[in-house]
């Protein structure tokens, strides 16, 4: 599949002799995009019984993030 998609994926591990907290590479973007998706109640469980009934789950949830994130008013001076 990512030969269509055109994607590069890059798995970041922490080192077995680290210590304490050490910030990885943009690993925060996808942790991130995921507590976004687990605000959907019908994400939060796994009731979907095919892969592309979850996967339009998922679309529909970004859909309606990103709807409300367009819709909302701007900030005075924010660009």
């Amino acid at each position: 599949m990512p030969s269509k998609l055109a994607l590069t994926l890059e798995i970041v591990k922490r080192t077995d002799d680290m210590e304490g907290f050490a910030v990885l590479p943009r690993r925060w973007v996808v942790e991130r995009t995921f507590a976004w998706l687990m605000h959907s109640r019908r994400l939060a469980r796994d009731y979907e019984t095919l892969p592309t009934s979850s996967e339009a789950m998922i679309r529909w949830s970004m859909v309606t993030r990103m709807g409300r994130r367009l819709a909302r008013p701007r900030a005075v001076g924010r660009r």
